[in-house]
């Protein structure tokens, strides 16, 4: 069998199963995520239906598209006003609390498999960010309130991409001849590595905000100046993939610039109120919100089952109940601790701060990164970073396996008792 015939029929199984897993978690109310990648482990090591190299080379490609359009689609999600309502708690939990989940888990997974703490830093900036893709149906099935739907759900979006750079940082100082590094290894030509580290993250940051911003600016100009109402589907590739690559280009992160796009475009009528305009912009930006919508439910599965059919199952086995492990001090230790960061700003009830600190799964983006670091150990034929990559892929997948499932089971019991408690207070 050819090599393009070998893709096509893995990705016919992939989504196969993907239809499968959507209609079973549709009337079972079980999360799809974790479906996902158990099919992803039948399909791959244990049937040896899908070669686990395919699966890592489709997983390549899969991984950038998927993480641009699911960032670029649930950007537009994000509501300003809410943004700016709850700006301080966000803000803290995408600063503060991502740090304190990535050194936690970092700290974990060094400890339990005894590998020097940047190997850790690297799991933990893998890990660090949580899942819009399963907050958002499952917060929707459990009616959680408003305000703290916004909160949860904005936190995950803004940290996805945060989370990305923080890989990229760890991946600066593991891999230094990786594409990645090439910045920090210049800033650190004029000055140490720890500050070189604080100067790329924020470089990273502020440019790719500056970028998305001004790209949003111009897209939504554009959409007037051509009349684009015919093909805003082509048009929404463009502008997020050429975002992503003017992000790249500038050695920012073009993840963040393509959420930041969406951003813009999602709440184009306050920040573009002119109401000759706002109708037209409406109708382009909801057609191709629904479209990329759609692409990323499809990016979802072929991220999540490739990443289990990718896994090397002996090297599961050996670390299940170490990733078990890890996998409950991310969940009982490292997301609580991270989530106490808001309690000074004096706004969420000691309910409403316990529901945050149980609601965060992992998910997507942990998921395409997991299996990075095995690639660049393959790229460039490291054998000690091979090794560490087979034990991060492992304990990465273990890790949003527990997260999910345990966050599942318990959101009904949390958002009744807790938070409905909460709303009948205040009602």
């Amino acid at each position: 069998m050819s090599t393009v015939d070998l893709a096509v029929l893995t990705l016919a199984i992939v989504m196969a199963l993907g239809v499968i897993t959507f209609l079973f978690s549709e009337r079972t109310g079980i999360s799809y995520v974790p479906i996902l990648i158990l099919l992803g482990i039948a399909v791959g090591p244990v049937l040896n239906l899908v070669d686990r190299t395919e699966a890592h080379q489709l997983f390549d490609y899969a991984r950038v598209f998927g993480l641009v359009i699911i960032l670029f689609a649930e950007g537009h999600n994000l509501k300003w006003t809410l943004l700016k309502k709850h700006f301080a708690t966000i803000g803290v939990l995408d600063t503060l609390g991502l740090l304190a989940t990535v050194l936690i888990a970092a700290l974990a997974f060094s400890y339990f498999l005894h590998v020097p703490l940047a190997v850790g830093f690297l799991f933990g900036a893998i890990i660090g960010a949580t899942d819009p893709a399963t907050l958002i149906p499952l917060f929707k099935q459990h009616t959680v309130p408003e305000d703290m739907r916004s909160v949860i759900v904005s936190e995950s979006i803004f940290n996805d991409p945060l989370g990305i750079v923080l890989t990229m940082l760890a991946i600066a100082l593991l891999v230094p001849q990786a594409d990645s590094a090439k910045l920090i290894e210049w800033i650190a030509q004029f000055t140490s590595l720890v500050p070189a580290a604080i100067l790329y993250f924020l470089y990273e940051v502020l440019a790719s905000v500056a970028i998305g911003v001004a790209m949003g600016l111009i897209g939504y100009r554009l959409i007037h100046v051509f009349h684009l109402e015919p093909f805003p589907e082509v048009y929404s590739f463009a502008l997020a993939f050429g975002g992503f690559a003017i992000g790249e280009w500038a050695q920012a992160s073009g993840y963040l610039v393509a959420t930041v796009i969406a951003l813009v475009l999602g709440n184009h009528e306050l920040f573009f109120p002119r109401e000759d305009r706002v109708e037209r912009a409406s109708r382009v930006i909801t057609r191709e919100h629904h479209f990329n919508e759609t692409l990323a439910t499809l990016a979802t599965v072929v991220i999540f089952i490739l990443l289990g059919a990718g896994i090397d199952l002996q090297n599961l086995w050996s670390s299940l109940w170490v990733g078990i492990a890890v996998a409950l001090v991310v969940v009982f230790v490292a997301r609580p601790i991270a989530t106490l960061s808001i309690l000074p700003l004096r706004r969420w009830s000691l309910r409403q701060y316990g529901f945050m600190a149980l609601e965060g799964p992992r998910g997507v983006v942990a998921s395409a990164l997991a299996g990075l670091p095995l690639t660049l150990g393959l790229t460039y034929h490291d054998q000690q970073m091979i090794g560490w990559g087979e034990s991060i892929l492992a304990v990465t997948v273990i890790t949003i396996l527990v997260s999910v499932i345990l966050e599942t089971l318990w959101i009904g019991a949390l958002n009744r008792r807790w938070l409905g408690a909460e709303a009948g207070r205040e009602g």
